[in-house]
């Protein structure tokens, strides 16, 4: 009944056009706000999602470190039992360090050098990861502890001009600079070690892995540091697909004590995925105040409506409504414009998306990013959020003038 009268009101003519402008101007912003937000948060999901599928290539779904310092020690009985839990796919041992990569150039006679964060695995790394599909010239070959191979990022390759070419295996040789591990030499030359090794292929994954990192033989790198039998920097697990990432992470560091530290996926790079949350809500906030902007306009609307139907509501009264009554009326009119807005919003943002998901209208500006368009993904709780915060903003304003409506004195002449 209450949604009757709120209807009537809004489609009747009013004596001062005013009223109607006011009253399409609240819906029309309404519904630019609430598209606007379904579309920041749609385009957020999509970037998410793009983002975590990049680094699942190269972050294991947990990942064990000491719990202070660089390396720890796994004895095998612990990772027998670490083996035995049900959720344990497979993992691989790491032994990972800072190093400096050096390649000579003979037509120069001068070293091209860059720093690198090394990464020596053993044989089940390319089970925990999808790093072996991310190479895309070479081939992924990690060589022996007495023979090693090197496999680095696109842009290490390109800062130290590392030539891969499966014809030739051998013609480049590079050298690894390592810090040497409890070395009490007083001479910083003499706690370092250098090792030479050869180049079997590049990856492309994200800049930010292509720029930094190498993969060799978990051997290799643990000779070159004098690394203990037992000693390793990480321990990298896949999990089952049935399994809970959160209960398993809260085993496994039962299991193993406080020496070590277990990190899910999202903790072991927690600030790129807490900047991407507080980006998404910040320009969320910000068209939430467009929202909130625009209940002065319906707050104005709604007033004027009042003073139109100041007779409409001694009548009413005569009749026997309730105080209570003409409020429900006038909190039922501000719903109405909230609705409408809302809902002329969020069907505009879901053709919008889905046109972008299918024919990717909106590009990305300059070409460098692995997508030329923005990538899109709807999910229902967005829609949910976005309808519940306008429907919010919607009743707040709608309450003082309903409730000056409701107070209004019995006046009929």
């Amino acid at each position: 009944m209450y949604l009757t009268f709120a209807w009537r009101y809004f489609k009747a003519k009013k004596s001062a056009n005013a009223i109607n402008i006011i009253a399409w101007v609240t819906v029309g912003v309404i519904a630019f706000a609430t598209c606007c937000q379904v579309l920041v948060l749609s385009v957020f999901n999509g970037f998410e999602g793009l983002v975590k599928s990049l680094y699942s290539s190269f972050y294991a779904d947990i990942k064990i470190v000491p719990a202070t310092g660089k390396t720890f020690t796994l004895t095998p009985e612990q990772m027998a039992s670490i083996k035995k839990q049900p959720f344990v796919a497979n993992f691989s041992m790491i032994a990972e360090e800072k190093a400096l990569l050096k390649n000579h150039n003979p037509f120069i006679d001068e070293d091209a050098q860059t720093s690198i964060y090394l990464k020596g695995v053993d044989e089940n790394f390319i089970n925990i990861n999808g790093i072996k599909p991310s190479v895309t010239r070479g081939k992924y070959f990690t060589g022996t502890t007495e023979d090693p191979y090197l496999i680095v990022g696109s842009g290490v390759q390109n800062a130290v001009n590392v030539r891969v070419d499966a014809a030739l295996p051998d013609d480049n040789i590079l050298t690894i600079i390592l810090p040497k591990r409890n070395s009490r030499n007083n001479d910083p030359m003499q706690s370092l070690s250098e090792g030479f090794i050869k180049p079997a292929g590049s990856f492309t994954i994200q800049q930010e892995f292509d720029d930094k990192y190498a993969i060799t033989n978990i051997g290799f790198v643990k000779q070159q540091m004098g690394f203990a039998a037992d000693e390793y920097s990480a321990v990298e697990i896949k999990l089952t697909a049935s399994a809970d990432i959160k209960e398993d992470q809260q085993k496994l560091a039962l299991l193993l004590g406080n020496a070590y530290k277990v990190q899910t996926k999202y903790e072991q790079n927690s600030s790129l995925y807490s900047t991407m949350k507080l980006e998404k809500w910040a320009i969320y906030s910000v068209f939430t105040l467009i929202l909130i902007i625009s209940a002065f306009t319906m707050i104005s609307a709604l007033t004027m409506l009042v003073l139109e139907k100041k007779k409409d509501i001694s009548v009413l009264q005569s009749m026997g409504a309730s105080k209570k009554s003409i409020l429900k009326i006038f909190l039922a009119e501000g719903l109405l414009l909230g609705g409408m807005g809302t809902a002329a919003g969020i069907l505009l943002a879901t053709v919008l998306c889905l046109l972008q998901i299918k024919f990717k209208i909106i590009k990305l500006a300059g070409g460098s990013f692995l997508l030329d368009y923005f990538p899109v993904k709807l999910i229902a709780t967005d829609f949910i959020l976005v309808a519940i915060t306008a429907s919010s903003i919607a009743f707040i304003a709608a309450w003082f003038p309903a409730r000056k409506a409701s107070k209004q004195d019995f006046e009929l002449k």
